[in-house]
């Protein structure tokens, strides 16, 4: 092997030879500009036939702005593309789709309005008017699909009416409805569980093994490992490492991502203690617990019961976790818990005095912390400043303003502290939320849910699609919660953050709870028991903690 200078950084250059594929996608010295910010700086990318091709690198790296110019969603300053061999002009979505590529996004890009079905059919060609049996046919299609890979959403359902991990399940279908050749995937596995993940990739192998080209962006590193003929890190919008699977570790990947070594694993839950479930006391005016939910029953936007009978209550200084496929009643416990959805029947109580009547902002007021499971549809207003967004909820509270006036250098001064304190990376808290990549995103969702008095946290996805720094930053953050005696509720569909941080977690299927274990008796074949539907309670031995 000889060294490589790759964008100033100094790697070693493999003599990769994937297969007998030849290149399907050739990008050169492609280099794109946001006002100062370089996103793309001269980068050299190929995609094979017949490969999967991982692209990594931190949140703001620049590989979604890369796939989404190959996509046509973006046009490049400067470089070229090739595809098969001839020169590409790719202007616009409906261009990368002549050419065989499409593109599943990692946030939805599905028109809210129209039914699963009816987003199948746009952008396909056909008749000016789509009839019935159109809708009817695709619908078909899309309940075959989805069956064969564990992916079954209802076609009839409006795509507001969905979970977000149900609207990443239909941009997937739909991509593979298109039976796009060069596939590109941006967070594919972020909302789906490991009995999902695990039929996805072996469907991608197989469509690899018969052609097709892939790019997969991730931030989970064992799925790379396992999954991708090759790897390409990016930092700082540079390439600096291009690799394959049996060359490295998920250590070194992790350090070329971030430029550092970072240890992951269990990083609140080492000082974790098991902590016994508190039993509801006769005088609840000053119970153990510190929130509690009794006995919740709700029903979807379509009038579906979503919700039965749902109960638990958190101790201060624990981190109970829910865990489950989205899409089995998550997102409406999320809306209860805020005051966005009314109860059909049950209550939640904060230290002891019932709130469910009470408004979302009156719950923050009272010491509730929210991360919303979408941080663009709930957490963001992505055209109002950072600045902004940070004291979202206290625009009206002294220092900031009041009923009559605002207070913009009050505001600027706390975002600008608090952009500090949370490792907020944007040039001026002026900037657009918009213009954030998803790490520091969530970094500002995470800072306003924290910067008041919090009693109980809701964590609600809090590291979907995060890098690994950014993930550590928030385990961090959650785990210092904890700490200081803080009541959080993780609401995760990742196992691995359920067995980092909780003390305690149920499962949520279809509405209904399982469980509860307790920390010491975790069991990863019964939780993927329970995630399935198999388990339906919980053995007698598991609650004796």
């Amino acid at each position: 092997m000889r060294l490589e200078t790759i964008g100033g950084t100094t790697t070693e250059k493999r003599h990769l030879g994937v297969g007998d594929g030849p290149p399907a996608v050739v990008m050169e010295q492609i280099t794109k500009r946001f006002h100062h910010v370089v996103a793309n700086n001269a980068i050299d990318f190929d995609l094979h036939q017949g490969e999967i091709h991982a692209l990594l690198g931190e949140n703001g790296a620049g590989k979604t702005t890369l796939m989404n110019i190959l996509s046509g969603y973006l046009q490049p300053d400067e470089g070229t593309i090739q595809i098969r061999g001839e020169r590409a002009h790719i202007r616009s979505p409906h261009d990368a789709i002549g050419y065989g590529v499409g593109m599943v996004h990692q946030h939805s890009a599905l028109v809210p309005t129209l039914t699963v079905a009816e987003n199948m059919l746009l952008g396909q060609e056909g008749p000016f008017i789509v009839r019935r049996r159109d809708i009817a046919r695709v619908a078909a299609e899309l309940t075959s699909i989805g069956e064969e890979h564990g992916l079954s959403v209802s076609p009839s359902a409006y795509v507001w009416q969905l979970s977000v991990g149900e609207r990443q399940r239909v941009e997937i279908l739909r991509a593979l409805l298109r039976d796009a050749r060069i596939l590109i995937l941006d967070e594919p596995t972020a909302s789906l569980t490991p009995t999902e993940v695990a039929p996805l990739l072996e469907k991608l192998r197989r469509m690899a093994r018969a052609g097709s080209a892939i790019a997969i962006i991730t931030h989970h590193l064992d799925e790379v490992m396992s999954a991708a003929d090759r790897i390409t890190v990016l930092r700082g919008g540079k390439r600096v490492a291009t690799l394959r699977p049996d060359e490295t570790s998920t250590r070194e990947l992790a350090r070329l991502m971030v430029g550092r070594d970072v240890e992951l694993a269990s990083i609140a839950a080492g000082s974790a203690r098991v902590i016994e479930e508190a039993e509801p006391e006769a005088d609840q005016s000053s119970p153990k617990w510190v929130f509690a939910v009794r006995g919740i029953t709700a029903e979807s936007d379509r009038g579906v019961r979503a919700l039965h009978d749902v109960s638990f209550d958190i101790v201060g200084g624990e981190i109970l976790a829910i865990a489950g496929v989205e899409g089995n009643g998550q997102l409406e416990l999320e809306e209860v818990l805020l005051g966005l959805r009314p109860p059909s029947a049950g209550e939640v109580i904060l230290g002891g005095r019932p709130v469910t009547g009470l408004t979302p902002n009156e719950r923050l007021s009272a010491g509730v912390g929210f991360i919303p499971s979408d941080r663009f549809g709930r957490g963001l207003v992505r055209a109002l400043s950072i600045a902004g967004n940070l004291v979202l909820d206290r625009i009206d509270q002294s220092p900031f303003g009041s009923r009559f006036r605002i207070s913009p250098k009050a505001i600027f001064d706390a975002a600008r502290d608090l952009m500090r304190k949370f490792s907020i990376r944007a040039a001026s808290p002026v900037l657009p939320a918009g213009m954030l990549s998803g790490g520091n995103s969530q970094r500002v969702v995470l800072a306003r849910a924290l910067s008041g008095t919090v009693r109980v946290l809701i964590a609600a996805q809090p590291s979907r699609g995060l890098d690994v720094a950014a993930t550590k930053s928030v385990w961090d953050q959650l785990g210092l919660q904890r700490e200081r005696g803080v009541a959080v509720l993780l609401i995760s569909t990742d196992l691995e953050e359920v067995f980092a941080l909780a003390d305690r977690c149920f499962v949520m299927y279809r509405g209904r709870m399982v469980g509860p274990w307790p920390r010491d008796q975790f069991d990863r074949d019964e939780f993927g028991l329970a995630l399935g539907g198999a388990l339906h309670s919980v053995p007698a031995s598991r609650n004796e903690a």
